[in-house]
């Protein structure tokens, strides 16, 4: 499906990759990378490819949940958040694969109206867009 991108980015990582350092071409965010100890690394500070697609995914589904209340005709309550969880591990069927979870705050909406908001915000968030086909997306919803 082809998309008219409105805004692009550049981003070049270096070094080992997961163990390296990833630059954004502007200079405005470079970040030392580190793999966990879980996944076979030192740990320790540092970010990671999971850590900085929580972080995207989390905004932009807060971003995205705020155009799906314009078409419910509603808003987005004060105080809402967006958690994202992101883990990664090896597939069944070879590779690695990538979990994604969010916790979606709403507080005072009726549960009705947050649920249905999430599911409208699923079809509009990039970034759900991106990953429908091969992530089973788990979301909590709480008013």
């Amino acid at each position: 499906m082809p998309v008219d991108a409105k805004y692009k980015t550049l981003a070049t990582a270096t070094g080992g990759g997961r163990d390296g350092k990833t630059s954004l071409a502007d200079g405005t965010l470079s970040l030392q990378l580190v793999v966990p100890k879980e996944l076979g690394g030192p740990g320790g500070d540092g970010a990671n490819p999971e850590k900085l697609f929580a972080l995207g995914y989390s905004a932009c589904y807060l971003g995205a949940m705020r155009v799906a209340a314009q078409q419910m005709k509603t808003k987005v309550p004060d105080g809402s958040t967006v958690t994202a969880e992101i883990g990664i591990g090896p597939r069944s069927e070879g590779g690695f694969g990538i979990t994604a979870a969010l916790d979606v705050y709403l507080p005072g909406m009726e549960e009705a109206d947050a649920r249905k908001l999430v599911d409208l915000t699923h079809t509009i968030c990039p970034y759900s867009n991106a990953i429908k086909a091969s992530v089973d997306v788990k979301t909590t919803t709480r008013s």
